[in-house]
């Protein structure tokens, strides 16, 4: 039973996941940048992130790798790029389980595979990452609908 969602505050599964986490009263938290810089702005304060020391978005993704017991990464095509290829990067480096859901792939088997997932692994701190809404468009909507459906 996961107990508490990370991520990393982007737009897109970042926030989706945050989203979803304070409107089931689940705790969330996670690394965002210095300046809590996302590619809207500012990250909102209701989003219970700490600043890393660094702008570098790396270092937060390194980080919430790092803090959770496992990484579930959301995007709408099934290749990896950008910043979601360094979280898989990141998840072998650290020796963590990593999923990666694609809505093109997995479709609505998404939400099996998700809780199938965290079970099989018994995550308690869920790292949630993946696409920027600017990069894929629905790629919030898609983590959203999978995280309720997952019934986490």
């Amino acid at each position: 039973m996961i107990q508490k969602i990370i991520s990393g505050g982007q737009t897109g599964a970042d926030r989706a996941a945050l989203d979803f986490a304070i409107a089931h009263g689940i705790p969330h938290g996670g690394w965002c940048p210095r300046g809590r810089v996302a590619e809207d702005g500012v990250i909102n304060e209701r989003y219970e992130l700490t600043e890393t020391p660094s702008a570098d978005s790396a270092q937060r993704t390194e980080w919430n790798v790092r803090d959770s017991e496992g990484t579930v990464i959301f995007s709408i095509s099934p290749k990896l790029s950008g910043g979601s290829k360094k979280t898989a990067g990141f998840a072998q480096q650290y020796q963590k389980p990593c999923l990666h859901l694609s809505r093109e792939r997995e479709g609505d088997d998404a939400a099996k595979k998700l809780s199938e997932f965290s079970v099989e692994h018994r995550l308690k701190t869920l790292n949630v990452a993946g696409s920027r809404q600017s990069e894929e468009p629905g790629v919030g909507p898609f983590t959203r609908e999978t995280l309720e459906r997952a019934r986490l």
